[in-house]
């Protein structure tokens, strides 16, 4: 099976485009390193012509006002060119109840993403994850100073990027979904929880502050980033990823 994995050379779309041909498929990975531009249009018919399966893992360059035109004219110009090139299932990565946080610009055009794929011509899986392992750092930059960082309660379920990308890999060897996959980490803590285990892990002595005004994540109510009861549960502990 020949897979289009477009920001196949990202965190994510890297380790897709390795599992897909451990598993015997022709996957090419495809960005602006190496000439296609999803905004332009540049590079793009060719990139998806005679695959039989397009994987968008691309994202918007910042999470403001700005993202929802990324994703509307990033995803009419791959659906336009993967229905001229006659593909026949086109995957999403997306985020665990990316719908129920409209107060997030971003999370905003995640699902604005996701409902111009589902509205529009080609058969569609959508993967839906919990938040990376791999962005606690970043997450743990956003609030701080020399001696606290300030998190807000929000529960969160985290993923490691490598079982992200098993499952991506699979839907994609896959029959299309026309529908979402959620999958979660194994461990749900609050977000203040797991910055204090992050920094203990590695020998950084601030302290963790709640505060539910803090970061992006604040806006976040309730429990709607946790996995829904239906959603697939990877192997991976966050303890264990750290170590």
């Amino acid at each position: 099976m020949k897979i289009a994995v477009i920001g196949g050379t990202g965190l994510i779309g890297s380790q897709v485009v390795e599992n897909l041909k451990a598993a015997g498929h022709q996957a090419v990975p495809h960005s602006l390193s190496t000439g296609v531009d999803i905004i332009t249009g540049q590079g793009l018919e060719d990139a998806v012509a005679g695959a039989d399966v397009v994987v968008n893992l691309t994202n918007s360059p910042t999470f403001d006002d700005a993202s929802p035109e990324f994703f509307r004219t990033s995803m009419t110009n791959l659906l336009a060119a993967s229905e001229k090139g006659g593909v026949g299932h086109f995957v999403v990565l997306s985020i665990v109840g990316v719908d129920q946080v409209p107060q997030l610009d971003y999370y905003r055009a995640k699902t604005l993403q996701e409902n111009i794929l589902a509205d529009g011509p080609i058969p569609y899986s959508i993967v839906r994850a919990t938040q990376f392992m791999e962005f606690m750092d970043a997450v743990l930059t956003w609030t701080a100073d020399d001696e606290t960082v300030r998190l807000p309660h929000t529960p969160i379920q985290p993923i490691a990027a490598a079982d992200v990308a098993a499952t991506v890999a699979e839907v994609a060897a896959g029959s299309p979904l026309n529908g979402i996959l959620n999958i979660a980490g194994p461990d749900v803590y609050t977000l203040d929880e797991l910055g204090r285990i992050t920094l203990t892990a590695k020998g950084d002595s601030r302290s963790v502050v709640v505060d539910d005004t803090a970061g992006m994540f604040a806006a976040v109510q309730g429990d709607v980033l946790i996995a829904p009861g239906d959603a697939r549960i990877a192997p991976t502990h966050y303890t264990d990823w750290l170590a």
